[in-house]
């Protein structure tokens, strides 16, 4: 079997599981300097776009598309490329289509879609800057009270975000922005859970907790994060249900994941954002269930992907990620991303690494982190 791999940064991810399987991997990656080239059958070095892949994809004659992309930007172009390929040439790409991908990259498409389908979303309304001047103003044109987020329509990773209770941060903010999508703040807890889709199946991962909002506005990479959830009021079976929902009525293919926040307070979920593209809490996706999102995209590529033979062997460790800057500890075991020989990964670029652990219990997690780290940690 031959898999055309998009992007060469998570390749890592999914090599020891592609050796495994016997399947010869090409990688198609824009920048020569890119890491993990050398660990593919093939690479080819292209220009940007997917036309050069897919070109490619075609000349060699592969079974299946595995797009490993972990930005917003190309999202697109891969769902327009999928959709040529398979109708022509009856390549699969393991990835979410045009009608998904254009709703999950629109923040107020996202939030219509949700209100579709029943889910709760912050209250919310689209100003332009000269809706209002003063705040009396301000506040009766929105429709609620501060604290507020201000976003735009699209972006990832915290872009262009504001998280005030100020009014003199809304008028600077409107000094860069004609238009802004204005939410509620919710005061809760932030939760992401991963979904596995290919034709019409549907197989929720595990929620995991990322931390509280804040009106700092810190990014969840910067937290400890942990799973699964462990919330006293509702229980992760219900975040599963409420993401199998989402991800059907969505008819997303590939992998996705969903950002979400409780609120305690209102025992009540309510629905914020929807990534088609590799999910940054998969590391406690995996540690937690031992199924590696990203080896369920290949195993879908060579047609091995059976929800209810999968929801039997999801495990159920306890996880435990925490941002170390540059791990300075034990070296993890062969083969560096898996869980084979260890409890623990390593990840991230020099700076930004994480550590993710997993064992048994809580308890156990907790002492293996203070083993790896020196430190003692709570939540």
């Amino acid at each position: 079997m031959k898999v055309l791999f998009i992007g060469s940064r998570l390749y890592d991810d999914v090599a020891y599981h592609v050796d495994k399987l016997g399947i010869e991997s090409i990688i198609t990656e824009s920048n020569e300097e890119a890491p993990n080239l050398d660990l593919a059958t093939k690479y080819y070095i292209v220009p940007r776009g997917m036309e050069k892949p897919m070109e490619v994809a075609i000349d060699e004659n592969v079974d299946a598309i595995v797009p490993l992309l972990g930005i917003d930007p190309p999202l697109m172009a891969v769902a327009l490329m999928k959709e040529e390929i398979e109708e022509k040439h009856n390549i699969p790409v393991i990835s979410s289509n045009v009608n998904a991908v254009a709703i999950a990259s629109d923040k107020i498409k996202t939030k219509k879609f949700f209100k579709s389908i029943g889910i709760n979303v912050p209250p919310a309304n689209v100003l332009k800057k000269d809706d209002f001047e003063t705040e009396e103003e301000f506040i009766e044109k929105l429709g609620f009270s501060f604290p507020i987020v201000l976003k735009q329509g699209e972006g990832q990773g915290g872009k262009d975000i504001c998280i005030t209770k100020e009014f003199s941060d809304v008028l600077d903010y409107f000094e860069n922005f004609d238009e802004a999508l204005i939410e509620k703040f919710i005061e809760g807890s932030e939760v992401s859970i991963e979904v596995i889709g290919w034709n019409g199946e549907y197989l929720p991962l595990v929620p995991v907790y990322k931390g509280e909002t804040n009106l700092e506005g810190i990014h969840p990479i910067k937290r400890l994060r942990y799973g699964p959830c462990d919330f006293k009021d509702i229980g992760n079976d219900e975040f599963r249900k409420l993401a199998k929902h989402i991800a059907t009525n969505l008819k997303s293919e590939g992998t996705i994941d969903m950002d979400l926040i409780y609120s305690k307070k209102e025992n009540k979920v309510y629905a914020i954002e929807i990534n088609t593209r590799p999910s940054g809490t998969r590391y406690l996706s995996f540690a937690c269930t031992d199924l590696n999102p990203l080896n369920l995209l290949v195993d879908i590529a060579s047609g091995n992907f059976n929800v209810e033979s999968l929801e039997k062997d999801m495990k159920d460790y306890y996880t435990l990620e925490i941002p170390v800057g540059d791990y300075e500890g034990p070296d993890p075991q062969e083969p560096l991303k898996e869980y084979l020989n260890g409890n623990f990964i390593v990840h991230g670029p020099k700076g930004y690494q994480r550590i993710t652990i997993r064992g048994n219990t809580r308890e156990e997690t907790f002492e293996i982190a203070k083993e790896l780290t020196g430190n003692d940690y709570t939540i």
